[in-house]
């Protein structure tokens, strides 16, 4: 149960954070999508089909073939203002850059190079002029302390908020991996101790791994929640023990995990993670991606976000 106190600590949190960056005037929901869900469109298709489908926001997570977004040639030096310029004509807010960087490795070389690939992403987002990096905590290492364990990942959350701060750029590990449940998460972001340093609530993973109830999971750590990833499924006899259905349709409890955050006055973009890259035998973006917008314009707007 969510005491009044800790309601206006996450509230005041979170109404101290820039709302979701829509341009004036503009009238759309802050809906969004991750590009793993359309790992065979362009850009041009990407922004085409966002706009059409009055999505605000686009979530980069690869391109094509390339997922290192440094080295996609769209967003290569000499057309990075090309790229703006599309997302301008488009209305469309590139809502976070998602990087791949696992803050686990105990290897110094290992570590190294992940923490190069964060930097790599944070030096493209401030360039794009995208607001968040999303990184991985990821595992827990076998043999390793937990206690240790966390406190090696929240030296590399800090280093890369110090990195990441100058450059107007938030760092958000995301709940992902071995790092589904509030009190862990919580534990990472209070001994990382950074502004710049925030998190990117997966809300299937908290719900299915975490087994937390979404209004549980808001009321511990809804105060860092600066983006969303958002999806449905239902079991199956699969690696995962998973199948993702569109959403609505399975038993993730997609519309009460928006009516927390509205109810704690979350500013950022709701962002649909279809793994079609992951999962390729799921439905196609063209219908998933599509569903998405009408289904979850709906919850939002029941639950008065208009």
């Amino acid at each position: 149960m969510t005491t009044r106190r800790e309601f206006l600590e996450t509230s005041a949190a979170i109404l101290a954070t820039p709302y979701a960056r829509r341009l004036p005037g503009d009238a759309r929901l802050p809906l969004g999508f991750s590009t793993l869900g359309c790992p065979a469109w362009t850009w041009p298709q990407i922004l085409d089909f966002a706009a059409a489908h009055g999505y605000a926001s686009v979530e980069l997570r690869g391109l094509l073939a390339t997922m290192d977004l440094s080295q996609v040639p769209e967003f290569a030096p000499a057309r990075l203002e090309e790229a703006k310029r599309q997302l301008a004509a488009h209305s469309i807010a590139v809502s976070d850059l998602g990087a791949s960087a696992q803050l686990h490795e105990m290897d110094p070389a290992k570590r190294a190079a992940q923490l190069a690939e964060a930097r790599r992403f944070i030096d493209l987002a401030q360039a794009l002029g995208a607001p968040y990096v999303r990184v991985f905590g990821n595992n827990y290492v076998k043999d390793v302390p937990r206690a240790d364990m966390l406190a090696h990942i929240a030296r590399g959350l800090r280093e890369l908020g110090d990195y990441a701060r100058p450059k107007g750029v938030t760092v958000l590990i995301e709940s992902h991996g071995d790092f589904t449940d509030s009190p862990s998460l919580l534990e990472l972001l209070r001994q990382a101790d950074s502004p710049a340093v925030q998190l990117l609530w997966d809300a299937h993973h908290t719900f299915v791994s975490g087994k937390e109830q979404p209004e549980d999971t808001v009321r511990q750590v809804g105060r860092y929640i600066r983006h969303t990833h958002l999806k449905d499924s239902v079991p199956a006899a699969t690696a995962g023990g998973r199948r993702y259905v569109l959403t609505g349709t399975g038993e993730v409890p997609v519309r009460r995990q928006i009516e927390a955050l509205v109810k704690i006055g979350y500013r950022g973009f709701y962002s649909f993670e279809w793994e079609k890259r992951w999962h390729p035998d799921i439905a196609e973006p063209e219908v998933a991606i599509a569903q998405f917008a009408t289904v979850a314009a709906e919850y939002l707007r029941a639950a008065g976000v208009h």
